[in-house]
């Protein structure tokens, strides 16, 4: 089946998508992005990630699109045409199409919107979360906003490869003082000896994920004490669980750090009990 993407207002072939080369996406990664879970034909969270759109829009100072109803509807369209009932559907906003210029554009610039959705294996998925994966650690070298969800992840991108070749899932940046801030694509989580529930406060030094939001109320109704602080990598692999969390992954079990194993090397039971209750908590909206 072709897969069908959206540009500016058009449903098109993916061969026939395209942008402009002057659009401030491509020239200065000016531009967000949301991704949101497909599960079972239903958009999961989808008021929360359009929450977390405006508001990277607002911070960067580019024009809502559209409004929320039409971007909800396009990104039903988009997944709908793709035939995902399983999977994700991506959106990305720039500031425009504008002759290459580092200051702004005229602030009534169309911004340009593009959406793609794909399917994934939830077999897969699961299989993995059974087993559990790695991560690795790198210093945290990127800019001090990534709070807002911008298309600028090179850093991130970079650290995702060293994961990959050093035969990982995921990498964990590590800010000048010790502590983790976040994975390249994830939020980090680890659950102490005691039990509690361990993440890094949702300041400008993390992005504030939807699934961790979202986490944060399933990890109340299953009546565990979370802490929003820092914490080391020795920490880390010193406690009796860690995992990850994102749209794409769910709550994701972490069972070796830099090689060292976390806990008794396999996916905890706080781990495997929050990705279980997690779609209880969520909101759904039907393609």
């Amino acid at each position: 089946m072709t897969r069908i993407a959206y540009v500016n207002g058009r449903y098109l072939p993916h061969a026939n998508a395209a942008v402009s080369i002057d659009d401030r996406g491509y020239q200065f990664a000016d531009a967000v992005y949301e991704v949101c879970e497909i599960r079972d034909g239903y958009v999961i969270d989808s008021g929360l990630h359009l929450d977390r759109l405006e508001r990277s829009l607002r911070e960067l100072s580019i024009r809502m699109p559209m409004s929320r109803a039409a971007l909800l509807i396009v990104m039903r369209e988009t997944a709908k045409r793709n035939r995902v009932k399983n999977g994700g559907v991506y959106v990305q906003v720039s500031r425009g199409v504008w002759p290459r210029d580092h200051a702004f554009p005229p602030a009534d610039l169309p911004p340009t919107v593009v959406m793609t959705a794909k399917p994934h294996d939830r077999a897969k998925a699961e299989a993995q979360a059974e087993k559990g994966i790695a991560v690795v650690t790198v210093p945290d070298n990127r800019w001090s906003r990534v709070d807002i969800k911008t298309v600028g992840l090179l850093p991130n991108c970079m650290a995702k490869e060293t994961a990959k070749q050093a035969g990982a899932k995921e990498a964990w940046f590590v800010d000048a003082s010790g502590l983790v801030t976040e994975g390249s694509s994830t939020n980090a989580w680890i659950v102490t000896k005691d039990g509690r529930l361990v993440t890094r406060p949702a300041e400008t030094g993390i992005l504030r994920g939807i699934t961790r939001t979202v986490l944060l109320k399933v990890a109340a109704s299953l009546g565990l004490t979370v802490e929003e602080r820092a914490f080391t990598v020795a920490e880390a692999k010193a406690a009796k669980e860690a995992f990850i969390s994102a749209a794409t992954t769910l709550v994701m079990p972490v069972v070796t750090i830099d090689g060292d194993t976390v806990g008794n090397g396999h996916p905890g039971e706080t781990s495997l009990a929050l990705r279980r209750a997690f779609h209880e908590s969520v909101e759904r909206v039907p393609l």
